[in-house]
């Protein structure tokens, strides 16, 4: 193999270096956007894998499908970024790296597919690290014991087991804080990171967060990338359960709501899918797409791909532009919401009135109502009966399609 000089410390940049060396059992990374955790822990991989030639990385997301846009294309740019794409082969079906001078890999799974965690095994060495992106999206501490329990056995000298854990810090009840924050032990090293860490933002990237501090709510997490304080939910009535969506759908008066909320460069595109089954005062949140950067002629594709082209959706009416690009590229049942005086506070009423379950694989969906909450006064500090407006557009896209599902005299609150 022909030696490759590059230099790794100004690549990586600043604000890792601790990151970086430690050897601990698990290395846990809090962080706002544009932080470079996820960059960072996939330049890590790449290099150390090629460092130890024994070892192999388990990388996990709480739902399959979004291995690829994140992990994955995470660990292709590591791969471009250090120059060493001539030694590693990348597939997407099955989704797996493979180092190819000695066969060791990088797999994928989900915690979605369980059986799959269970049987996981390497031809060559072993699978002695793990990393999970979005940890965030794991509600259940128990699932992530049974991922850390599936890192074990007998390691050649030199080599060391370890769990690297990235994610967003959206609220201070989440397991996570008091599992590794509260009081890290001797194998945990417990970090937060931010974008002030990031050399490589631009002018106008570091506009955007100096713009942010005007809503300091959202600037104490994605800006400083502090633990979010939940105080005043807006949704209580919520619980997140597998159901079998045929089975839902069949009942008798069972009938489906789609919502879309635009979005585009910092914000995400949403679109919440669900069935509202009114005998039993229960909404059954199905589905969701959730992407930054979608043209509206990208969001026509994925929608018809999702099979979800000839639903009815409702989306934002402050977008016609886009309402009717939509409808030009074969999303005929697109129709804009309808608005009235106190719409919001009415439809999150009228969606109180209502059981809500949530399937797990709506890992978006769970992040923003376990934080969505009412504002304070900035004065006084008081609850008003006003919710945040941040890390809500899925609430908004699940409040349009509600609405329009359950309207009444023929107006839908949106």
């Amino acid at each position: 193999m022909s030696v490759i000089k590059v230099n790794v410390a100004d690549i990586v940049g600043g604000g890792y270096g601790k990151f970086w060396r430690w050897q601990g059992r698990y290395r846990v990374v809090k962080g706002s956007r544009a932080s470079k955790k996820s960059k960072t822990t996939a330049l890590w991989y790449i290099y150390h894998m090629m460092k130890y030639p024994a070892a192999n990385l388990l990388v996990v997301r709480k739902v399959a499908r979004t291995l690829q846009n994140s992990c994955f294309s995470d660990l292709c740019w590591a791969i471009e970024r250090l120059h060493v794409g001539r030694y590693w082969r990348a597939t997407r079906n099955p989704m797996e790296i493979i180092y190819i001078p000695t066969g060791q890999r990088i797999l994928f799974v989900g915690l979605d597919d369980p059986l799959k965690i269970t049987s996981i095994s390497v031809p060559k060495g072993v699978l002695c690290w793990m990393w999970i992106e979005e940890a965030y999206e794991i509600t259940r501490e128990d699932d992530f014991d049974r991922l850390d329990e599936s890192i074990r056995g007998l390691l050649p000298d030199g080599l060391f087991t370890q769990v690297t854990i990235t994610f967003n810090p959206w609220s201070d009840r989440h397991w996570l804080k008091k599992r590794f924050f509260d009081d890290p032990d001797e194998n945990t090293l417990a970090m937060t990171t931010n974008y002030m860490c990031n050399e490589y933002l631009s002018d106008s990237d570091m506009a955007l967060f100096e713009a942010m501090k005007k809503n300091p709510k959202r600037y104490r997490v994605a800006g400083l990338g502090n633990w979010g304080v939940v105080e005043g939910l807006v949704y209580d009535n919520w619980e997140e359960k597998s159901f079998d969506i045929d089975e839902v759908r069949s009942r008798p008066g069972v009938r489906s709501a789609f919502g879309l909320d635009f979005g585009y460069t910092n914000d995400p595109t949403a679109l919440f899918c669900g069935l509202i089954d009114k005998g039993s005062k229960t909404i059954y949140v199905f589905d969701e797409m959730y992407e930054r950067g979608l043209t509206n002629q990208h969001i026509a594709k994925l929608l018809i791909r999702r099979g979800y082209g000839k639903e009815r959706i409702i989306a934002d009416s402050a977008e016609p532009k886009s309402i009717a690009e939509l409808r030009e590229a074969g999303i005929i049942r697109v129709h804009a919401s309808r608005k009235g005086k106190d719409s919001i506070n009415n439809g999150i009423q009228r969606i109180q009135d209502f059981h809500i379950v949530v399937h797990p694989r709506c890992v978006n969906f769970l992040t923003e109502i376990s934080t969505y909450q009412w504002n304070t006064d900035n004065k006084t500090g008081v609850l008003i009966n006003k919710p945040v407006d941040y890390n809500n557009h899925l609430m908004d896209a699940m409040r349009y399609g509600i609405m329009d599902a359950v309207q009444e005299d023929g107006f839908s609150f949106a």
